[in-house]
Order: C-alpha cells, then structure tokens, then sequence
C-alpha cells in the first residue's frame, strides 16, 4: 500500500514539474505574441553584434611563439600549426597557421588559453561561400581585420533588443549611440571602485 501511494505521489510530482515547464514555455510564447514585429532590412540595416559574440577568429602572426596550444584545447583539433625548429635560436619559427572555419565550432577556447594573446574573436558572423574550401582561412586572412558594423558607412546598424533602452521595442527609433540597457562592465568596476572609496574613509573615521 505504501509503495503504490509513493508511486503515486512521485507521478503527481513529476505532473505538476511537467506543466511548470510547460509554463514557462508558453509565457515566452505569449511574451512574443504581444510585440510588434521588427523588420531588419539586411544587408542595409544590420544587428550591432553583442559584447561577448564569438565570430571570426583574428590571428597575430608576430605575436605566435608555435606552442600549440590552441590545437591541444580545440575540442576537434582544428588549427594547423606549421613550424620549425632554430637551432641558433632555440625556438620555433612559424611558417603556416590555419584554421577551418567550415569545420570550426566557434568556442573561443583557442583565444581564451593563448599565452601570447595571438588569438582574438571578432563581430565577422558573414562568412557563406559557394566552396567549403575557401574557409579554410590561412594566417594572412585571419590577420585581416573586418569592419564593425558601426563603422562600416553602407549600413544602418541597430541594437538589439536586448540592449534596448527600458520601454523600447524598435531599434529604427533610437540611434546606436544612445545608452544601452544595463551597464559596460568597466562602467560596473568604475562604481564598485567608487563605492570602495566611499567605504575605506569612513572606515577610517570610525577607528
């Protein structure tokens, strides 16, 4: 009898779980449902890429030592490393660096573990091509530098929603210069480093 009413509570349990779920689900829905429709009229008008975007890789050809390990936390192995070793010098001289972009799961593990900080992640999300071979991209093209959208004169960009001012749904009202929605990170060390300041003389006052 126990063991049935145990069943039994574990069931209505695992129902009431489900339609939480099912919930939350359908409050995005909903959400959605009452916003009006924006329209970005691509390639005119393009979305300002968030702070943390992880697009095309950039690479610093001067700045690589050839330690590789960029290749050893690739999760698939991806970036080629050619080398040699000096013998006068010591040290490994880079001839080759590419990488895959067809293949390459944009983790940004290679660009967070770089010692030399060689690596770094761009805005470029535009990278279609007819051939798959033509993004394989080799160290002269990765150490092009793309245009950020908010310095490329052709087009018209926009924030999106999420980084729109409180009470603003359509990014075509506000120009991408006025102030977003919360805070730059260096705005946030800015205010704790006030508040730091604030606390140490009153702590000083008080001894």
């Amino acid at each position: 009898m126990l063991n049935f009413l145990s069943k039994v509570g574990d069931y209505a349990k695992e129902t009431l779980q489900a339609a939480k779920y099912i919930g939350q689900g359908l409050s995005v829905t909903f959400d959605h449902m009452s916003r009006r429709p924006i329209t970005v009229q691509y390639p005119y008008e393009k979305l300002i890429p968030s702070e943390r975007f992880r697009g095309r890789i950039h690479f610093e050809f001067d700045k690589c030592i050839s330690c590789e390990v960029c290749v050893r936390v690739c999760p698939i192995n991806l970036p080629v490393v050619d080398w040699e070793f000096n013998k006068e010098t010591k040290k490994k001289n880079l001839k080759h660096y590419s990488i895959d972009f067809g293949v390459c799961i944009f983790c940004a593990n290679c660009v967070e573990y770089c010692p030399t900080n060689c690596l770094s992640v761009t805005e470029e999300y535009e990278l279609a091509a007819y051939d798959r071979h033509e993004l394989n991209f080799d160290n002269v093209a990765m150490g092009r530098l793309p245009y950020k959208v908010t310095n490329d004169p052709m087009v018209s960009p926009m924030r999106e929603l999420a980084y729109l001012p409180k009470g603003v749904v359509d990014p075509h009202v506000v120009p991408h210069t006025a102030p977003r929605a919360g805070k730059h990170p260096e705005d946030i060390l800015q205010e704790l480093e006030k508040q730091a300041e604030r606390q140490t003389p009153e702590a000083s006052s008080k001894n």
